[in-house]
């Protein structure tokens, strides 16, 4: 009987698109306006209907709840925290296309073929511009250093896009120097972590603190806000450790579902995704940065300047996530 009604809620879901062959369903944490205009673009070139559902939690749990009665093709995540648990579950399936090889780099595809990237974020310094002299030289290091003692600002250390800088900074340097570094910034909070990355900026605007962490994308967005312009205009935009390893990158994705009932329809999807006519759409309406390297970032993105990027395998960072976690318990970051 269970069985027999999650069938019927699948079912209930994507009505009788999901029985047919020239349809594939989809599972988004991305946000319908971010994606439906490459979709139809997909539908136009290949005859696919797509369908999705969007919800920024809970579609991983239910997946898992549904099973193979489940009638999701593919799962687009907004971060990359969101493809290491889909993997981890056992929730996915092997992608085999040598043309998203071809669009995709290595280091943006998990080794055992299990996700793929479609977006970069970077995780960038904000830093005041009237109180931080020469802030093209900062470094992630930085924000340990005495000079900015009461002067840093972030969100919580246990939030996945400071986890994945910290997992990339114990693949780079160790969990000893890591954990130093780390009691180093948590010295340097001029407030107890919270918030969002908008909100760190908003704070060095009102003068609460000098440097921040915060995503890349999240400048865009706050130059096209009407409120919230005047706190990008108060700051730069820094890509760290330039003249190293370069700077911390995140990405959004995409997996094709264990049970997929349309997993030819699903691989076309993401081959679509990761080529070159969808990736500059699909990256430049969030404002991240394309996976594809044929493909060129969004005009407002190119007037940031150019960057060197970590090129560290993320499948090599997420070794270290639990790592990360452990130590920011360890040394007491959020309290």
């Amino acid at each position: 009987m269970k069985k027999l009604i999650l069938a019927f809620l699948a079912l209930g879901t994507f009505g009788v698109l999901a029985e047919t062959t020239q349809t594939v369903n989809i599972y988004s944490f991305r946000q319908s306006f971010l994606i439906d205009p490459i979709l139809e673009k997909f539908t136009v070139e290949t005859g696919i209907q797509t369908k999705v559902v969007f919800a920024k939690k809970g579609l991983i749990e239910r997946l898992k709840r549904e099973g193979k009665y489940s009638p999701a093709d593919v799962v687009l995540t907004s971060d990359f925290n969101k493809l290491l648990q889909l993997k981890d579950e056992g929730l996915t399936s092997t992608i085999e296309s040598s043309n998203i090889d071809k669009n995709v780099p290595a280091h943006f595809r998990d080794d055992q073929g299990q996700w793929i990237a479609l977006t970069k974020r970077i995780r960038n310094i904000y830093a005041s511009k009237t109180r931080v002299s020469n802030p093209q030289a900062l470094t992630y290091e930085s924000l340990a250093a005495p000079e900015f003692k009461g002067k840093v600002c972030t969100r919580s250390g246990k939030h996945p896009y400071n986890l994945g800088l910290i997992a990339s900074m114990i693949a780079h340097k160790g969990e000893a120097e890591t954990q130093t570094w780390l009691q180093g910034v948590k010295a340097n909070l001029a407030r107890k972590p919270q918030g969002n990355d908008r909100a760190q900026v908003k704070a060095i605007k009102e003068g609460l603190c000098d440097v921040s962490l915060g995503n890349s994308y999240y400048y865009g967005k706050m130059l096209e806000n009407a409120e919230q312009k005047p706190w990008a205009d108060a700051v730069n935009i820094v890509y760290p450790n330039q003249n190293d390893r370069g700077s911390h990158v995140n990405v959004s994705g995409a997996v094709i579902t264990k049970y997929a009932p349309n997993k030819s329809n699903a691989l076309q999807l993401l081959t679509f995704l990761s080529s070159e006519k969808a990736q500059q759409t699909y990256a430049s309406v969030n404002m991240e940065y394309p996976v594809n390297p044929a493909v060129k970032p969004a005009e407002i993105m190119l007037s940031w300047g150019e960057f060197k990027e970590d090129t560290l395998p993320l499948t090599k960072v997420a070794e270290y996530r639990e790592a990360a976690l452990k130590l920011v318990d360890k040394v007491k970051f959020d309290l």
